[in-house]
């Protein structure tokens, strides 16, 4: 193991992992875009991706304030990125979708993660990524 997490706990070298693939693929990203986009902006937008929730449920799914939500749904409309619309027979509900331009930012970020994804499986193994993949989308029973 790595010695920079040899003396950390499993929720910090897990934190610790997180923060570091974030990061590369946040500089992934902008090496092949002008278009800066937050972690936050990207859990909106795969909420949205090939679905038209409404605002108030993608809200609610993901860990950041209703108002922030609204704050980055806004700034992602001012960058092309997604359209806002009222939902058939209610004013008062607004759903939220990718535009075409959208979409594409998303699938390349997709397609800069899988890049990723295979690079780390070239270092530990196929069979060990899998296990790994296997045991953190198994039920922890917390």
């Amino acid at each position: 193991m790595s010695s920079e997490f040899e003396n950390l706990d499993l929720l910090d070298v897990l934190s610790e992992r997180h923060l570091q693939l974030r990061n590369i693929i946040e500089e992934l990203w902008n090496d092949h875009s002008d278009m800066k986009l937050s972690n936050s902006e990207w859990f909106i937008m795969a909420r949205t991706y090939k679905k038209q929730p409404t605002i108030a449920y993608v809200a609610k799914n993901v860990d950041i304030t209703r108002q922030a939500t609204h704050k980055f749904i806004k700034k992602l409309e001012t960058k092309g990125l997604v359209e806002i619309s009222n939902v058939k027979n209610n004013k008062k509900v607004k759903s939220i979708r990718l535009t075409e331009f959208g979409e594409k930012c998303y699938e390349k970020n997709q397609s800069l993660k899988a890049d990723l994804e295979r690079k780390i499986a070239e270092k530990i193994g196929d069979d060990q990524l899998q296990f790994f993949k296997d045991i953190l989308k198994s039920d922890w029973g917390l």
